[in-house]
């Protein structure tokens, strides 16, 4: 994909090419460059005091285009977002492949941060790399990706410190939801440990779901009591239930209250989710208008009941936010609803009308 006239503008890749072919210094599924000149090139720009945004993108649920549509396919959307990408950065970066689904980008423009975060937005929309199907033979994925960023000399002078702050804000990325774009800042993550955010386990968050309901009384105050901690985890602003009556509330907005009857016509199991509403529009109208008029894309809900019992519904709501449910997440949002559920059959509990 890159060309040689395209790198000789650049001291680094000049010397390079000087002794080794562009074989060799681009990867031979994308065309990027490769992982061990990406990193070269950003420790020349740190030895030549030349300022850049660092950022690594990592795309979202890979594994589940591989496994559903074949590695081919997989294959097909990397060297799609990698075009998209390099095409995007032309006039002002670089890009390369650091491994598997994740790609390196370098960005000479933008450096402040409300440049780096104009640039992110519009990588997310107007550039056309991220958050479009991918038109392929056989199939379109959806396909999604989260990025963290940092810039030299700004954040730190050092690159060994620049990379572990791509790396920790990546990680936070993924930590709320991924999706999303996390550019460094020092007073938010310096002290982030990857090792926690990624091994803070599903597991763990579910043992203080059940702690905090064990000494909270009441459905509305377990609501109250367990929402920073879900909201945090699955990177969220609110979560929204509804009664009895078909009446859909928020935990948080009090003043939230609209008629969701037909939320049922979704849930032949215990958990739906989609990442296009429309694909409610037929089944749940009534339901699909409500989200519609509050600017939801992507919806997550799960039934709130005991075997055929239904006592309500969980529904995880964000306002323009594109982004794809993980398995994690369903497994949160299920196992919430049925905590409320025996809430309700054994202590009496009812949902907040």
């Amino acid at each position: 994909m890159y060309k040689i006239e395209q790198l000789i503008k650049y001291r680094y890749f000049a010397e390079q090419l000087e002794t080794t072919g562009l074989d060799h210094i681009t990867d031979s599924l994308t065309g990027l460059i490769s992982r061990a000149y990406i990193l070269g090139f950003a420790r020349s720009l740190i030895a030549e005091n030349i300022p850049f945004t660092f950022g690594i993108l990592d795309l979202d649920n890979f594994k589940f285009v591989n496994d559903t549509y074949g590695h081919s396919t997989g294959d097909e959307v990397l060297k799609g977002v990698s075009a998209e990408l390099s095409s995007y950065l032309m006039d002002f970066g670089i890009a390369g492949r650091f491994g598997g689904d994740e790609i390196l980008f370098i960005n000479f423009r933008d450096l402040t941060y409300d440049e780096k975060k104009d640039f992110l937005n519009d990588l997310y929309t107007v550039s056309g790399v991220l958050r479009k199907n991918y038109r392929l033979t056989q199939c379109s994925p959806f396909i999604t990706g989260t990025i963290g960023c940092a810039t030299f000399p700004y954040d730190t002078a050092d690159y060994d410190e620049l990379f572990m702050m791509i790396d920790k804000t990546l990680y936070r990325g993924k930590s709320k939801g991924r999706n999303c774009y996390i550019i460094y800042l020092e007073e938010k993550h310096k002290n982030i440990e990857i090792r926690r955010l990624a091994g803070h386990g599903i597991c763990t968050v579910m043992q203080s779901l059940v702690r905090q309901f064990e000494l909270t009384p009441g459905a509305e105050n377990r609501l109250h009591a367990v929402l920073p901690l879900f909201m945090d985890e699955v990177g969220i602003t609110d979560l929204y239930y509804t009664d009895r009556n078909h009446i859909m509330h928020a935990v948080v907005d009090k003043n939230f209250r609209e008629n969701v009857e037909d939320i049922e016509n979704l849930t032949k199991d215990d958990i739906y989710r989609t990442n296009e509403i429309l694909d409610i529009k037929e089944i749940a109208p009534i339901f699909y208008e409500v989200l519609n008029k509050h600017n939801v894309e992507t919806v997550l809900l799960s039934k709130i009941g005991m075997k055929t019992d239904t006592d309500g519904y969980l529904i995880c709501a964000e306002p323009r936010s594109h982004r794809i449910w993980q398995e994690d997440e369903c497994a949160m949002l299920y196992f919430l609803a049925k905590l409320i559920a025996v809430g309700i059959h054994l202590d009496g509990d009812i949902l907040p009308e």
